[in-house]
């Protein structure tokens, strides 16, 4: 017996730019995502929080990740250590009671054990800084031993192997019931290791450098209409979000921390750079080839055509650069397990155009990321854009009304409030807006509000910025003098529900996470 409802599959990438797919601009080989899109639907306008563990706990729960304990607010703790309450549920424990099978593979980085979180499998890949062991993965929430030799393991490879592997074992013992597959990769995080075959295919690609890599990709995503922007100035003096400068100096003369003018680098310095890009690149494509291998069991064992497949990111391409875990050897192969490599803010940059800032900053390059969406029998368009502004919060409403579930409105007896997040089906049919009153974004005292085409927008320390979304995502047109009422009013906005946030999280006590 085939199920009725529809099996769904989250992909989620980890430090990966908008521009980073073939089919939002990029020179990288994606083809399988690229099919995805070719016969499904890409988002413009998709955000996440702008960092992994925000990003997980509002994928996962629906909420922003301050109501949940899970980033902190001005006033109230939160983050890492986060606790979420007793009524923020993970997806699963919505699903499981329409009979759902629910598996993990990969990163985890969300407060509990995965079980706990109401799957029935994981693999949960948290491995030290080094894609080439499976030191300090669990199975089952239990830690994995692995063999003496481990020659031959790759991280993104072993996660696409517990996938295809529960695929599998579903097909066998429960053709009948639906799943839902959290397939979460931890490429192209740092450090950047990858396989050398992968890197072979990218070696000399990158070594005409970040300014013109941008230009070529910002060219590509005119022609297929995934921005409508214009191409954003490279801030030559932004650097990494936080400084190692020890670090810097370990990984040589061939490390720069800024993106300077390509022009102005040494041979050296041009090679180095190009090659991180390179290994940058051999992740994206490895990660595609395994997305590949998921598809192929997908059709295999008959449930492609009623699985619907999103794919995104936790957060832009990221500029940090640092030294950690293993250490570095300066003699080893870049890309390689005694490699710690980081890709930096030049070629960062190039992975996020044509937006501002990476990872961690709620500017436009660090909260925006493709989302694709593919439902051969429920999705009727093929290779459309979908341009309604979107938050990784709307996905747990999105695959609820997929699956045909109304939320409780309480958890063992305790009241669950009331959601921000909003589904996005309404936008599977035809390109439409989804109402809504805002978007919201604070990380590290970086800060945010959106509210309909007109987003508000502060690093650190700054003051806040004004822009038009619809002709200026790249953030080059401050309009804050200019419009000082409009900046009010979307201040108001941004504090009306940070204090609303704060009442919430401030009801329950953030406890210490289990290790």
């Amino acid at each position: 017996m085939v199920p009725t409802k529809p099996n769904i599959i989250f992909i989620l990438a980890d430090d990966m730019g908008y521009s980073d797919l073939g089919c939002y601009g990029s020179e990288i080989k994606t083809p399988n995502l690229d099919g995805l899109a070719k016969n499904g639907l890409r988002f413009t306008q998709f955000y996440n929080t702008a960092r992994c563990w925000p990003s997980r706990a509002g994928l996962l729960t629906g909420y922003y990740a301050q109501q949940v304990h899970r980033d902190a607010l001005p006033t109230v703790p939160g983050g890492v250590p986060g606790v979420r309450q007793t009524w923020a549920r993970l997806l699963p424990d919505f699903l499981k009671p329409a009979n759902y099978r629910c598996y993990h593979s990969g990163k985890w980085h969300i407060d509990g054990k995965v079980l706990d979180g109401g799957f029935d499998r994981s693999l949960n890949v948290s491995s030290p800084g080094n894609f080439f062991t499976a030191r300090g993965s669990s199975l089952d929430d239990k830690p994995v031993r692995p063999p003496t030799d481990e020659s031959g393991y790759y991280l993104t490879v072993a996660t696409a192997d517990h996938a295809v592997e529960c695929l599998k074992d579903h097909a066998i013992s429960y053709p009948d019931r639906p799943f839902f597959q959290y397939v979460a990769f931890h490429a192209p995080h740092f450090p950047l290791h990858a396989l050398p075959q992968d890197i072979a295919k990218y070696r000399d690609k990158y070594l005409l450098g970040w300014d013109a890599l941008r230009t070529a990709r910002f060219g590509r995503q005119k022609k297929m209409g995934v921005t409508k922007t214009t191409l954003s100035a490279l801030e030559r003096e932004i650097g990494p979000p936080y400084a190692f400068p020890d670090d810097i100096k370990k990984l040589g003369p061939g490390e720069v921390d800024r993106p300077l003018p390509w022009s102005g680098l040494t041979p050296e310095q041009r090679r180095f750079q190009a090659t991180k890009m390179a290994i940058h690149a051999a992740m994206v494509d490895r990660m595609d080839q395994e997305i590949g291998r998921i598809l192929a069991q997908l059709k295999a064992m008959g449930a492609y055509e009623n699985t619907v497949i999103f794919f995104a990111s936790d957060n832009g391409a990221s500029a940090e650069m640092m030294v950690r875990d293993g250490g570095h050897d300066p003699a080893a192969p870049p890309g390689s397990a005694k490699s710690y490599l980081c890709l930096g803010p030049g070629f960062s940059s190039a992975c996020n155009t044509p937006f501002r800032r990476h990872k961690t900053w709620v500017h436009e390059g660090g909260i925006t990321t493709p989302l694709i969406a593919h439902w051969p029998v429920g999705i009727r368009a093929r290779g459309e854009l979908r341009h309604t502004p979107g938050y990784v919060i709307d996905i747990v409403p999105t695959v609820l009304e997929l699956a045909g579930i109304s939320k409780p409105k309480d958890w063992k007896g305790e009241p669950i409030p009331e959601a921000p997040g909003r589904s996005l089906v309404a936008a599977f049919a035809k390109d439409k807006q989804i109402p809504r009153e805002s978007l919201w974004w604070l990380h590290e005292g970086n800060r945010a509000v959106r509210v309909g085409d007109w987003k508000l927008v502060a690093a650190k320390g700054d003051p806040w910025e004004l822009y038009d979304m619809r002709t200026d995502r790249a953030e080059q047109i401050n309009l804050a003098t200019k419009l000082p009422g409009k900046v009010k009013e979307l201040e108001r906005v941004w504090q009306k529900q940070t204090d609303s946030f704060t009442e919430l999280a401030q009801k329950t006590s953030p406890k210490k996470s289990e290790p």
